[in-house]
């Protein structure tokens, strides 16, 4: 059942301290962090301010094995959870403690070495998010010798260019879905296209394969009903409305806010109708790359559970990397996050449903390829039909999104979702994807998080 998960790389893209930003994009494997590790942390504070940067002295050592598939036994003997992030790096909770950060790495140029071996310096805390320190993690032993990975930097350069010939091979193809030109998206830079489908810190290299179901999922999943619509349970609409994240990397951001602004309405019986920031998300939080990317387990999840989001009202968006100002606002916290499934590796489509229907939306990302952007309704597969774009392999992005619903269309299966890109794209801002048949992995990584109204 797990063993997809020995497979697993991704690519990283955040550090993990308030006031310090920086690009760490390294290449990390399961296998490459799965082993006993030994970390070294300063002396616990108070204060969630402080920068992370290499200069605390590290006193207290503490050692964790990481077990296959999730478990972290410490040096004492207590037992704990622990997940790799994408290919970013990993987090511990064990003995009421969390620990995260993010692999090393080594540039040259447009030269990345991943030095996954170790980490760069992270932040620890207690499970109520009090007694902060940091620290850094050595990996002492393994399964195998952690490799020295190397990739190139870099992006897509010239305009935008949509192919009338394309778009009429795309509906002549196939009968599913239908495509047809967007006359904004026309002649803009393909750098600013390349950011609405995630950015180049949200890019995938080998995201994991869905998981086999579990028994216990599987007898739950054959009592939901064949369709589901968070936008209208009984008449009444879950789900806050479409928004436009414009040519900023910013999609992380809008289907993390997303998701905890409907799980609010769901929890609240719709009174709570916030709408949450993701410019604050874009300029201040650590955990992300503000308009290069991001990934919605360290968005709705951790930054939440650690700092809080807040009203769109009290930092509006304006879909620029707008320099950091501390806001006084109310702020909403997550009291628990996820990978659905239990941790980076274990997602599949039964376990998407059940959280979906039970919980409230869920966070889900794909590959977008270049079909995709001329989407105008129907059930989408990919084609493989380009416009004549040849972007490099690396650049293929992970977009992350919104998955509201699900259902059936000539038997047919597909996921209801809610885009970023404006009510003026798809179906009203929303598109339909193949279900049961990872399309485009959609079904390998969604996160889940539980706010606190």
């Amino acid at each position: 059942m797990w063993k997809s998960i020995q497979y697993l790389s991704v690519i990283l893209a955040v550090v993990c301290v308030q006031q310090l930003r920086a690009d760490t994009p390294a290449n990390c494997t399961y296998e490459d962090i799965r082993g006993v590790w030994e970390f070294s942390e300063s002396e616990a504070s108070a204060e969630r301010s402080e920068v992370c940067n290499g200069s605390q002295v590290l006193l207290n050592k503490v050692r964790f094995e990481l077990l296959f598939p999730n478990i972290a036994v410490d040096n004492f003997g207590n037992k704990g959870i622990w997940t790799i992030i994408y290919n970013q790096g990993f987090e511990v909770v064990i003995n009421y403690r969390k620990y995260f950060a993010f692999s090393d790495y080594r540039q040259n140029g447009t030269n990345v070495s991943s030095l996954c071996h170790q980490t760069r310096p992270g932040w620890s805390h207690d499970v109520l998010g009090h007694n902060w320190a940091c620290f850094t993690g050595l990996r002492i032993s393994g399964s195998h010798e952690p490799k020295t990975y190397t990739t190139k930097l870099g992006g897509p350069v010239g305009v935008y260019r949509q192919n009338p010939h394309s778009i009429q091979q795309i509906n002549s193809i196939q009968s599913l879905w239908t495509a047809k030109h967007y006359p904004h998206l026309e002649g803009k830079p393909l750098r600013d296209i390349h950011n609405m489908k995630g950015g180049p810190k949200s890019r995938i290299l080998s995201p994991p394969a869905p998981a086999a179901v579990t028994d216990k999922d599987w007898r739950d999943a054959l009592q939901l009903p064949d369709h589901f619509d968070w936008r209208n349970i009984s008449g009444v609409n879950y789900v806050s409305p479409v928004r436009n994240q414009g040519s900023c990397g910013s999609c992380y951001a809008f289907s993390s806010m997303g998701m905890i602004e409907a799980r609010l309405r769901v929890q609240s019986n719709n009174t709570v109708q916030e709408i949450l920031s993701p410019q604050d998300v874009v300029s201040c939080s650590e955990y992300a790359q503000g308009c290069d990317g991001g990934f919605p387990y360290l968005i709705a999840g951790k930054y939440a559970q650690d700092f809080g989001l807040i009203p769109e009202s009290c930092f509006p968006y304006t879909g620029a990397g707008d320099q950091c100002h501390e806001k006084k606002c109310r702020r909403y916290y997550t009291a628990h996050y996820d990978y659905v499934g239990g941790y980076y590796g274990a997602c599949n489509e039964e376990a998407m449903r059940l959280a979906l229907v039970r919980k409230g939306p869920i966070s889900v990302s794909f590959e977008v390829y270049d079909d995709f952007m001329s989407y105008a309704g129907g059930i989408y597969k990919h084609t493989g039909v380009t416009h004549g774009l040849q972007f490099e392999p690396f650049e293929i992005t992970n977009h992350a999104v919104l998955a509201v619903g699900y259902g059936v269309e000539n038997g047919q299966k597909y996921w209801i979702v809610k885009n970023s890109w404006g009510t003026g794209w798809g179906e009203s801002g929303y598109f339909r994807i193949s279900r049961g048949s990872n399309e485009c992995n959609i079904e390998s990584i969604a996160v889940e998080a539980i706010p606190i109204p």
